[in-house]
């Protein structure tokens, strides 16, 4: 099957440091089907979000993408126009922010928004553009949609702003949809509604989603397959029962046993000594050597890619057994 998202050898680099400049998505690679859920984990730093921009096309200047290919339905979009970028984003490709007011513009009603999110892609009335955005508020869940269209961001809850958010994304039923911690604003509740809506959305119209997170019990509920993030490069990926199962990779280890359910009634959480590398300072060879107990002189080389296209890991001394 031919991947809708082909990402190959990623670099994104914001200046600093020595020579390159600060690599704060390393040489990530990954591919996504239609009607896919990937889910990109990892620690505040990683890189994961930047590489959700880098996909969308919205790394701040004087950050760029230094290297490789982002193959969108045959396209590079490294390589495309600012127009065309424009033209994919929100009708074919569309994200959803953690803040929903990167999304939001406070000084116009929700529904004027959502309005025109629809007249920039489709020729559509007013009225068909109006029902169109009351039915996608409801399907987030948005109690009174109708009385929300005449909202101003400002006069709703942080919850809200983010289901309006989420709303915007679903208008068109992209191809894909990067969802950088959408839920993390929202309770318990209305987070099993706004996952079970993804997944309806993946079955119904083939729509791809990478969704951007820390929590490990949404990716294990939602995703397909995982991609786990340290230090700008992905260190272990494959499917989501092997990887949460079997963790070959020593950080992938440390953030499943840092779960609390992971560890027995009791005994003391199991958690990753030290912190996350600064980019400006960061490791030579593999990037959490610096963290690891299993770490040997032979880290100090960069390690390569240990598996297949579809399951792999970024270590010498891997685990085998499993988790249980």
């Amino acid at each position: 099957m031919t991947a809708l998202l082909d990402v190959r050898n990623l670099v994104t680099t914001f200046p600093g440091g020595a020579g390159t400049g600060l690599r704060a998505v390393d040489d990530v690679s990954f591919q996504l089907a239609r009607g896919e859920v990937l889910g990109l984990v990892g620690e505040s730093g990683s890189g994961k979000s930047v590489t959700g921009f880098s996909i969308m096309g919205l790394v701040d200047w004087p950050g760029k993408i230094a290297e490789g290919q982002i193959i969108f339905d045959g396209s590079d979009l490294a390589k495309a126009s600012v127009e065309t970028r424009r033209s994919l984003r929100g009708r074919r490709i569309a994200m959803v922010f953690q803040d929903p007011m990167m999304t939001l513009n406070p000084v116009l009603r929700v529904g004027t928004q959502m309005t025109e999110a629809l007249h920039a892609h489709e020729k559509i009335g007013k009225a068909e553009a109006r029902a169109r955005a009351r039915d996608a508020l409801g399907l987030v869940g948005m109690p009174s949609p109708e009385e929300r269209l005449d909202a101003y961001p400002h006069q709703l809850s942080g919850g809200m702003r983010q289901r309006v958010a989420i709303a915007i994304a679903f208008l068109h039923r992209p191809d894909l949809i990067v969802a950088d911690e959408p839920t993390t604003a929202l309770d318990v509740t209305i987070q099993a509604q706004i996952i079970s809506e993804f997944q309806k959305l993946t079955e119904d119209s083939g729509t791809a989603v990478i969704w951007i997170t820390h929590d490990l019990a949404i990716v294990s509920g939602l995703a397909d397959r995982i991609a786990v993030m340290y230090g700008g490069r992905i260190v272990e990926a494959g499917g989501i029962a092997e990887v949460l199962e079997r963790p070959r990779h020593p950080y992938t280890r440390g953030l499943i046993q840092s779960v609390p359910s992971e560890n027995s009634r009791g005994t003391r959480l199991t958690q990753i000594p030290g912190v996350t590398p600064s980019l400006i300072n960061m490791p030579e060879g593999c990037a959490f050597r610096t963290r690891c107990a299993r770490a040997t002189a032979a880290c100090v080389q960069r390690p390569g890619r240990f598996g297949d296209e579809d399951s792999y890991h970024r270590c010498f001394h891997p685990h085998e057994e499993a988790l249980r």
